[in-house]
């Protein structure tokens, strides 16, 4: 499991850095930091994106194979949807009409609650 979660660790570097990559340059010049939350949405679709990509062929590699392949892909989904939502619950908070604060610092709990939650969740539901 040491393996798994050192792979999950570096594929989550890589989906975190699409992540970035997309939510903030749609924060500052799309939406605005007040609304940071809309940017959440395209940029958690296109890092959940890589992340399967990632997690299916490397992180897990060899895990889940026993189960239909669609089955796993809608519980990846699901999986990733409570994600978004911490995501969307973090930057809310973070930058909405509670603290005001600026969209980069929403990232500091996507990247250090999330992640673990997802690793949890797709170790236990998804890759088997």
């Amino acid at each position: 499991m040491l393996g798994q979660l050192m792979r999950f660790a570096i594929a989550g570097a890589i989906s975190s850095l699409v992540y970035t990559i997309v939510f903030l340059p749609f924060a500052w010049y799309v939406t605005g930091e007040r609304l940071a939350v809309i940017a959440v949405v395209p940029a958690f679709f296109a890092a959940a994106t890589v992340g399967y990509v990632l997690h299916s062929n490397w992180s897990f590699k060899g895990h889940g194979t026993r189960d239909n392949p669609r089955a796993r892909q809608v519980k990846f989904l699901i999986v990733q949807a409570l994600g978004m939502v911490l995501n969307l619950a973090f930057t809310w908070i973070i930058t909405g009409p509670l603290f005001h604060g600026p969209a980069w610092a929403s990232l500091i709990p996507c990247f250090l609650v999330t992640p673990f939650a997802t690793f949890a969740l797709n170790r236990q539901l998804v890759f088997k």
